[in-house]
């Protein structure tokens, strides 16, 4: 089959995906094997590229937002029917032991595996995933509109959730691509008296933002009329935890989404950034329970994802876009259909 897999792990400048052909992956009794029609792009495949994240095994495949069919199925898997549509996220498995996974939070698994990085993704013809790491999608969503929800949407979805926004708090969004331009819908359907307020460094991103709903725009560092309450940081850049901290209001909280950061967090002096009861929580990866409980409301809301599609060879392309910023919207890499 088809693929685009990493054969090193470099700048994304030095092209380090290339269009390879491997076997057609095998699926045990418990796993589907799904024909991936799409696959989305995001900004933690430029770290796996780049070497941010560490690849244990050469090639990979990467891609953690896919969309396809049950093209065949183990004989133990009950969940899907062949031709289902399907969706996986960057959970791929959990060990289904350990005290998190009995609590329903095998993000924090330590044997968890995830797509794309420990297990072959989504950008190839076909990937196998257990009946358990796999969720259905609802029919409103073309399969391009659907691949955003299943990494920037669900992760944004669990970030907001760890937010603890309150109807009527003022929310800062720091960063406005894939992932804050649908928390930001989100946000205005379930807390609509909450005034948003978003920092990036692209005018087309502000004015993507303005149209959404934002009540005010700037960019990192600048000061917003109000302090905020709660705080959500999507970039990958350190000196953004400093920064909005700084406008953060007392008893306020900033809940950082990011694997990895780029740059160093600054030295943040206690007196000026975290004193009076300042909050500051990272995001770990999502549970099955982000997808499941999102993917509906998704629909319901309707969430209307910003994306651009391009073809599967172009991954190298669109990854060295993703890491200059300049996309408008998500990323789609079309591999069949």
């Amino acid at each position: 089959m088809k693929v685009m897999a990493f054969v090193k792990q470099a700048a994304i400048e030095e092209r380090p995906l290339e269009l390879i052909d491997l076997p057609q992956p095998r699926f045990s009794d418990n796993q589907i094997l799904i024909k991936v029609s799409v696959c989305g792009a995001c900004h933690t495949d430029l770290d796996e590229a780049e070497g941010r994240i560490k690849l244990e095994k050469l090639p990979r495949v990467p891609g953690h937002q896919v969309v396809g069919t049950v093209a065949e199925k183990g004989k133990n898997v009950t969940r899907f029917q062949i031709d289902e549509r399907v969706g996986v996220t960057w959970l791929y498995s959990s060990c289904g032991e350990c005290r998190f996974c009995k609590a329903g939070m095998e993000n924090l698994c330590e044997k968890a595996k995830w797509t794309g990085k420990d297990a072959d993704g989504g950008y190839a013809e076909y990937m196998v995933i257990g009946e358990d790491y796999a969720y259905k999608l609802p029919e409103n969503f073309s399969d391009s509109q659907a691949a955003p929800l299943l990494c920037a949407g669900v992760i944004g979805y669990r970030t907001l959730k760890l937010s603890e926004v309150k109807n009527g708090e003022s929310v800062g969004l720091f960063g406005f691509g894939a992932c804050a331009h649908i928390v930001i819908q989100i946000l205005k359907y379930k807390n609509p008296a909450s005034k948003v307020y978003v920092f990036t460094k692209t005018e087309k991103h502000s004015e993507h933002a303005k149209k959404l709903g934002a009540v005010w725009t700037g960019r990192a560092g600048d000061k917003p009329p109000v302090k905020l309450n709660k705080i959500m940081d999507f970039t990958p850049a350190g000196e953004c935890v400093r920064d909005a901290l700084s406008v953060l209001e007392r008893g306020g909280r900033l809940v950082i989404n990011a694997i990895r950061k780029e740059t160093p967090v600054p030295a943040l002096e206690y007196d000026r950034y975290l004193w009076l009861e300042k909050e500051i929580k990272s995001v770990a990866n999502v549970t099955r329970a982000d997808a499941e409980e999102f993917l509906p409301l998704a629909s319901q809301i309707p969430i209307v994802p910003a994306i651009e599609e391009f073809s599967l060879e172009e991954a190298n392309e669109v990854l060295l876009a993703i890491k200059h910023s300049k996309l408008k919207a998500a990323a789609v890499l079309r591999v069949s259909g």
